[in-house]
């Protein structure tokens, strides 16, 4: 279950407050909290969650998402970098200049926000890439869950020089240009603001170090590619998406591991259809049947299930089956099925039984 605060309440405003609403309040307290401003020892982690608050309420994607499903639902599709790269425009709106300069400014280099290889959440580590991994299930299987054992494919730290790139017993030297940082900062003034740039250091090629006796093996790239046996747990109810495991992705020297997103597509099913924990069943019978009313077995995700057709039921007549779709996938208790009664009607009769038919609509003309 997530710590983190609700965003709503981070930034004191309601559910239903509107776009203006929340860039309002989110610049009031960024300029509150601002590290540059506040010297609290507290003010930086208050500006980093109220940042990470109007990302997403910021952007009508990722608050829907969140208005669904809480913070598992932001979290497990998208990373740290996701969630602020795609409100991008919307920081820039509030602080003006670069995006990339305005949390430099913040945080220093490389200190808390993952941007070009660093964690926005303090840390100051460099984070290894993610790993995508696809798979499809049946219906049944999503609703069981399953057991997925995979050969998962990635870089890990060299086991001759331990993810340095250096031949053991050297080490790196640090670069002169970048002093370490892997970034170039340059300022230009205009009027009253400053404009600051970062960019990649092109001595060092972003890592701020350079090598200068490589590893035989890794060739100084401080990684090597294997193989892993990993299995993990596809819990009922799944549905289609990308979900997140942390740490299995691949590795970086002195950093920490990326994720592994799971992107699981759930085929489609002969006899049902799907709505999130809700399915849909269609069960074909006579006009006779439905006229005179009958016990009928249904198929349902856990086999066959009786279900009584009252007599006078008309075409398209839904039952309802409590709990006898899939689990919810985020809180408790089962999705139901619903039945639709399709009155089957001959294509064809004989001369017999269209007198039985005409006696039949005698009959019944005659008691209206």
């Amino acid at each position: 279950m997530s710590t983190k605060r609700d965003y709503y309440e981070v930034l004191g405003v309601s559910k239903n407050s509107g776009p203006d609403e929340i860039k309002s309040q989110y610049r009031k307290l960024a300029l509150k909290f601002h590290p540059d401003k506040n010297k609290s020892p507290d003010a930086a982690e208050h500006f980093k969650e109220i940042s990470e608050a109007y990302a997403v309420l910021s952007d009508s994607e990722k608050r829907k998402l969140y208005d669904a499903y809480g913070h598992a639902g932001v979290d497990g599709k998208y990373s740290t970098d996701d969630i602020f790269q795609g409100s991008k425009s919307n920081f820039e709106d509030i602080f003006g200049g670069g995006f990339d300069s305005v949390f430099e400014s913040i945080f220093g280099r490389g200190g808390g926000f993952r941007f070009g290889g660093f964690d926005f959440g303090g840390s100051g580590r460099a984070r290894g890439s993610d790993l995508m991994y696809e798979t499809t299930l049946t219906l049944e299987e999503a609703f069981r869950g399953k057991k997925e054992e995979i050969d998962l494919p990635r870089l890990v730290s060299c086991d001759t020089c331990s993810g340095t790139g250096c031949t053991p017993g050297t080490s790196a030297r640090t670069c002169s240009v970048c002093n370490g940082y892997g970034q170039v900062r340059t300022s230009r003034s205009s009027g009253f603001s400053t404009f600051v740039t970062v960019q990649p250091c092109n001595t060092c090629k972003g890592q701020g170090k350079i090598i200068e006796r490589p590893c035989s093996k890794c060739k100084g790239s401080g990684k090597q590619k294997t193989t892993k046996k990993f299995s993990f747990d596809i819990p009922p109810g799944v549905e289609d998406g990308e979900y997140r495991i942390p740490g299995e992705g691949e590795s970086i020297h002195n950093g920490t591991n990326g994720d592994l997103i799971v992107r699981i597509k759930i085929k489609p099913h002969d006899k049902f259809k799907r709505d999130g924990s809700d399915i849909f069943y269609d069960a074909n019978i006579s006009m006779i049947d439905a006229a005179l009313g009958k016990d009928i077995l249904v198929d349902t995700l856990e086999g066959q299930e009786r279900l009584e057709v009252k007599s006078g039921s008309q075409p398209n007549t839904i039952i309802k089956l409590k709990g006898k779709g899939l689990p919810h996938q985020h809180g408790r208790g089962r999705g139901d099925e619903y039945v639709r009664i399709v009155v089957n009607v001959p294509t064809k009769i004989d001369r017999h039984q269209r007198k039985l038919l005409e006696e039949l609509n005698d009959t019944l003309d005659g008691n209206s």
